[in-house]
């Protein structure tokens, strides 16, 4: 059991790389092991995880479980990695959909081993992201994620996957150059890219003291702007969100699944881990500014979904609308550090990222059973469709309202959370949002009426068109993200304990 505690967070980290490397030896033809195996062994740092949560003590301050071993010695990199209320919550979130999304993936017949192997090396590079505490190690681990991801689209996504999977790929790219620079360039400063100790002594400069021939806060704020453009690519904020759609549209279906639910929600994890505690004061100055970014993309993205007749692009361009709500957090947090307002904003902000995980997966995950039957995401080309499907359309109308913000569902206590600490602090700017949040309903109800509802196309009613019921597999996947749902809506004191406290102690 020592070792299990000492090792905890290296076995949730490595063991789906050790999987998908065992797999290698697995017969290529077996296509059935395969999808099992990956599946199986995706259980085993959720388990894992569950212990983790369990033993967790939110209670502490700063991190636990930690494991320092040395790496890179030459420039004093180490491989640390540990867990607080924040990251723990996105460690679950990982551990919980990727098994969803490798089950989601059983219909997948083309190159099967290369397909799951990718999945579990995606599960490796995102989760250590959220472990990492030196900013080496996280830098490293935030580019492993792209790769296993544009694979994925590039080979198994639809059409336009080429265009798609590149437009991904150099987005991200561009704007890991600049953080990259301002990570060496701390790193080169400090002699440690030790996140912990990087905190410590970069906050205590002189604000009036000359860095690389330059004030202090010029090159803190070039640095605030490096950091922040290429996690605001990544959440995606506008206008740096117009990779997303096309990514999400040509994905695989549980490819759509995992960006949306996890690789997202790097960014603005990114945000809350090392924007605002290494630049609280930058933070403070350009508060208005991250807070317009986050109004652009809450109300462009409802715009812009409801403009969509493509279903899987409505999904897409609501998530750009709902982590602009992360976003609005996030800013008022930045500017009202240490009130209980920023407390509140940044508990919701974080709630919404685990939020936003469950039902985007869910409704990404229900634009592919329907597209897997009728092979379009025409929402024209549907309609009346509830007699012929009522589970399915149960299961779509209860993920729906989750994603429009419910009350009683998990979608209502984060965005009310995140609205009732950014208003008294960002009055204007989250007034506007109201207009976003408005048209969230708009198009979630487009969707639900074009799909299910009014006359029925007689084209699925009959024939080798007939439309069929959602299928056993299909439920299961869906299943713990209902309940998951519900039990949030309902009781959210279970994640919010653990969030808050966290949050507290941080900002």
């Amino acid at each position: 059991m020592d070792f299990l505690n000492s090792h905890l967070l290296s076995l949730i980290l490595f063991l789906p790389t050790v999987a998908a490397v065992l797999m290698l030896f697995l017969p290529s033809e077996e296509a059935k092991l395969h999808r099992w195996f990956a599946f199986a062994a995706s259980l085993v740092p959720f388990g894992l995880t569950l212990y983790l949560w369990n033993v967790f003590d939110p209670n502490r301050t700063g991190f636990q479980f930690q494991e320092q071993y040395q790496w890179y010695e030459a420039i004093n990199s180490t491989f640390h990695i540990g867990v607080d209320g924040i990251s723990i919550t996105m460690v679950l979130l990982t551990t919980l959909l990727t098994p969803l999304a490798i089950l989601a993936s059983f219909n997948i017949s083309d190159k099967v081993k290369a397909y799951f192997m990718l999945f579990l090396f995606l599960e490796t590079g995102m989760l250590g992201v959220f472990m990492a505490l030196d900013l080496l190690i996280f830098f490293v681990f935030w580019e492993i994620g792209l790769v296993p991801m544009y694979f994925l689209i590039n080979q198994w996504g639809s059409a336009n996957r080429n265009y798609a999977s590149l437009k991904f790929m150099i987005y991200t790219m561009a704007g890991s150059l600049g953080l990259l620079l301002a990570v060496q360039m701390l790193g080169v400063l400090f002699g440690t890219y030790d996140l912990v100790t990087l905190y410590e002594r970069w906050n205590s400069l002189d604000p009036g003291s000359i860095l690389l021939g330059m004030p202090v806060h010029t090159v803190k704020s070039i640095a605030f702007w490096a950091f922040v453009i290429a996690f605001a690519i990544k959440v995606p904020v506008w206008p740096f969100h117009t990779w997303l759609p096309d990514a999400h549209t040509e994905a695989p279906t549980a490819g759509s699944m995992i960006l949306a639910g996890v690789l997202l929600k790097l960014g603005a994890y990114g945000f809350i881990r090392l924007v605002l505690p290494f630049y609280p004061l930058e933070a403070k100055i350009f508060a208005g500014a991250l807070a317009f970014l986050a109004v652009a993309a809450i109300v462009f993205g409802a715009f812009s979904s409801y403009a969509q007749t493509d279903f899987k692009r409505l999904v897409a361009y609501s998530s750009v609308n709902h982590m602009g709500f992360v976003m609005l957090g996030i800013a008022a947090a930045g500017l009202a550090s240490g009130t209980k307002d920023a407390h509140i904003a940044m508990s919701g902000a974080v709630l919404q990222m685990f939020n936003h995980g469950l039902s985007a997966a869910g409704m990404f995950f229900l634009v592919g059973v329907i597209y897997e039957r009728t092979h379009t995401r025409n929402l024209n080309d549907f309609g009346g469709l509830f007699p012929l499907v009522p589970v399915y359309g149960g299961i779509l109308i209860f993920t729906s309202m989750a994603s429009l913000g419910l009350p009683g569902l998990n979608g209502f206590v984060s965005e009310f959370m995140v609205v009732r600490g950014a208003y008294p602090v960002l009055t204007i700017y989250t007034a506007i949002s109201m207009l976003g949040l408005l048209f969230t309903g708009a198009y979630i109800l487009k969707g639900i009426k074009s799909v299910l509802h009014g006359p029925l196309n007689e084209h699925w009613a009959h024939g080798e068109h007939k439309l069929t019921e959602i299928n056993t597999r299909e439920i299961l996947v869906m299943l713990p993200l209902m309940v998951l749902i519900l039990v949030i809506g309902v009781w959210p004191a279970w994640i919010l304990d653990v969030i808050n406290k966290a949050v507290m102690a941080l900002f």
